[in-house]
């Protein structure tokens, strides 16, 4: 076997080795490529544009967020407000006039401001009286039965 032989079988197989490592780094680009496209879409556009436009819809997100947050803020001060806990007591105001005639009626807020409404029946007259709560303070006195329907209306 002659040198220049030898050199050339040996210069074959290096070309050989070569080609499949070629073969194999191209599959492994094209893999990576693939992936890529299903991460950027199918335009042109290199990772720095990709990640500026997430940022940018990230920041539309935070401002929806916070414009969300703010109305949930707006409706909890309305239903807070609102005339959400009432009760109704009935009862005899008298003995002897029978059959719950009379009540009293609690009309309150989250923060127990409202208005009570009293309607007392007697045989022959009916009385209706009206009293403001501020807080569960009223700047007149409650009655039993009017304090036990402010306490149901809040128990709700």
């Amino acid at each position: 076997m002659t040198t220049s032989l030898g050199v050339a079988i040996a210069a074959g197989g290096v070309a050989a080795l070569a080609l499949v490592l070629g073969v194999l780094l191209w599959r492994r680009v094209s893999k990576v490529q693939a992936a890529q496209s299903v991460v950027l879409g199918s335009d042109r556009h290199d990772l720095l544009d990709f990640a500026v436009s997430l940022q940018g819809r990230i920041d539309d997100l935070y401002r929806a967020v916070d414009e969300v947050a703010a109305g949930l803020s707006r409706v909890d001060r309305r239903v807070d407000g609102s005339l959400t806990n009432t009760a109704v007591v009935r009862y005899d105001a008298y003995e002897g006039t029978g059959g719950q005639q009379s009540a009293s009626l609690a009309l309150l807020d989250a923060t127990r401001t409202g208005t009570v409404v009293t309607a007392i029946q007697g045989r022959d007259y009916a009385r209706i009286y009206v009293k403001d709560l501020d807080r569960g303070r009223s700047s007149v006195a409650l009655s039993p039965e009017e304090q036990e329907a402010v306490e149901r209306a809040m128990s709700r």
